[in-house]
C-alpha cells in the first residue's frame, strides 16, 4: 500500500492562515475608519457676560423701547433676543446678532400701555453657553389728568378699606378695582401704587394721587401724569 499523501494537512493550515489574515485586515480597516467631524458645540462653552449700555424701559404708546450692549466673550453671530413676559411665558419682541465686537441692539414699537417683566436672553453659540439677565419692567404709559389730595381728609375712611393717613401711598379712580397696581410717571420720578379710594369726582380728572404718592412723583396742583397699569 502506497504511504499516505502529507501535503493535505499543510493546505489546510494555509487556508486557515488565510481566513484568520483577512479577518485581521477587516478589524484593522474599521479601526482606522476616521471618526466623524466633532461637533462644535461639544466643546465647552463659556457662560455669557451680558453687559447693557443703554437701556429705554419707560416709554409713550407707540414710541420704541431700546436696549443696547455688548456680550463676552465677543463673538459674531450670537443671538440675542429682548423678551417681555406674558402670563407664565416670555415672549421675543426684537432679535439681533452680535457683530465681531459682541455688540448687540434691540428696539421694538410698543403700541399697547401696560407694564410687564422684561429681559435679555442670549442663544447658545459657538464657544458662548445660553443666558439671560433680567432688565426691570418695561412700561409703556399714556397720559391722564390727574390731581392729588390729603390735609383735612386725614383719618377719613377709605373707599376700599382702611384710613388715610400721612404717609398713606395710593390713588383714587371711579372704576377700577380695588387693590389695581397703577404705576405713575411725572419727569425721571416712578411710583408703583394700588387704588385704594374712590374719586376724583370732578370732570375731567382721572386720577387723586394721595398726598404723599404725589410728593414722590413731584406733583402738585393738577395736571397731567404718566400712567400705567
Amino acid at each position: 500500500m502506497r504511504p499516505r499523501n502529507v501535503v493535505r494537512p499543510a493546505a489546510a493550515g494555509a487556508l486557515c492562515f488565510a481566513f484568520t489574515a483577512a479577518s485581521a485586515d477587516s478589524a484593522l480597516a474599521q479601526t482606522d475608519t476616521p471618526p466623524s467631524m466633532p461637533n462644535p458645540f461639544a466643546s465647552p462653552a463659556a457662560e455669557p457676560r451680558i453687559a447693557v449700555r443703554h437701556l429705554k424701559l419707560n416709554v409713550l404708546a407707540g414710541k420704541r423701547t431700546r436696549v443696547k450692549g455688548t456680550v463676552k466673550p465677543r463673538v459674531a453671530g450670537i443671538t440675542v433676543s429682548l423678551q417681555v413676559r406674558r402670563g407664565s411665558r416670555w415672549k421675543p419682541i426684537d432679535r439681533d446678532r452680535t457683530d465681531a465686537a459682541g455688540r448687540y441692539k434691540l428696539r421694538e414699537r410698543v403700541r399697547r400701555t401696560g407694564t410687564t417683566k422684561v429681559r435679555v436672553r442670549v442663544a447658545r453659540g459657538h464657544g458662548v453657553a445660553s443666558g439671560k439677565r433680567v432688565l426691570g419692567r418695561l412700561n409703556v404709559f399714556r397720559y391722564a389728568y390727574a390731581s392729588w389730595y390729603g390735609p383735612g381728609l386725614y383719618g377719613n375712611p377709605l373707599g376700599c378699606g382702611g384710613t388715610l393717613g400721612v404717609g398713606t401711598l395710593g390713588v383714587a379712580h371711579k372704576t377700577l378695582p380695588c387693590g389695581t397696581n397703577v404705576t405713575l410717571r411725572r419727569g425721571r420720578r416712578t411710583v408703583r401704587v394700588r387704588v385704594i379710594d374712590r374719586g376724583p369726582y370732578v370732570a375731567g380728572r382721572e386720577y387723586d394721587l394721595t398726598a404723599a404718592t404725589a410728593q414722590r412723583l413731584g406733583f402738585y396742583g393738577t395736571g397731567s401724569v404718566l400712567v400705567t397699569r
